[in-house]
């Protein structure tokens, strides 16, 4: 598939989905943009941030393969935003999210599973200025109100939890499954006007779809977000 040429370069991050035991099930850790910010201003999401050069290498100076540093990036990330200290091999791989939208800026961000290591969250207020533990389904259903602002990759990765029923389990299911690729495209309407949703590989209307190439007529995988609930399709 071909790359627009007018994309902004491609940057890399890292985010950390945490989870604990929680009296209604598994609970993950929810951060809050400030309204202000540049950056997913007024939005709830898990803790993360831009891989650095230092997290590039180690000690010595030798360089680190992607996902290495990705994990440094990650646990540096997570420690200055919740105070949170892991070590990086409690970091599970989920999946990987690219944007292949015309964005100002572009940032393949590789989200990371791991368990609460601390019962006290110590916030960066330059940062983020509220946290919530809540429940997958929790966090849904407040988006779906209209109470907590959500973007794609966060959404598809509650939804993506919203069956575990335990820290073990969903550390456990990671572990098995192979990470997931999302390369996003803008769902356009008939029109054109503005985004529907955004839609990945599997989907009739991805970029290259060809019937009968693995991918039959009326293929869905996408999210829908012209209004509350958001809507999520993924044919299996």
């Amino acid at each position: 598939m071909e790359t627009d040429a007018r994309l902004a370069p491609l940057e890399d991050a890292c985010t950390v989905v945490i989870v604990r035991d929680g009296e209604l099930g598994l609970e993950t850790l929810m951060l809050e943009r400030p309204a202000s910010s540049s950056s997913f201003g007024g939005a709830w999401v898990f803790p993360g941030g831009k891989v650095d050069p230092e997290d590039r290498v180690d000690r010595t100076g030798a360089a680190l393969d992607e996902l290495t540093a990705a994990r440094v990036a990650g646990l540096r990330e997570l420690a200055e935003e919740t105070g949170q200290a892991l070590r990086p091999d409690e970091l599970i791989w989920l999946s990987q999210w690219t944007p292949m939208q015309a964005l100002p800026r572009r940032f393949r961000t590789w989200f990371m599973l791991a368990p609460a290591t601390a019962a006290q969250i110590v916030l960066n207020p330059a940062e983020h200025q509220r946290h919530a533990w809540l429940t997958p389904g929790q966090a849904l259903a407040r988006h779906a109100r209209g109470e907590m602002k959500l973007v794609p990759p966060t959404w598809v990765t509650l939804h993506n939890l919203d069956g575990a029923t335990s820290v073990q389990q969903a550390l456990a299911d990671a572990r098995e499954h192979t990470a997931l690729s999302y390369n996003t495209h803008w769902l356009m309407p008939p029109d054109g006007s503005r985004p529907s949703g955004v839609l990945w590989a599997g989907d009739e209307a991805y970029p290259g779809f060809r019937d009968g190439a693995g991918v039959g007529a009326g293929a869905r995988h996408r999210l829908t977000i012209t209004g509350l609930p958001w809507v999520f399709e993924h044919s299996n």
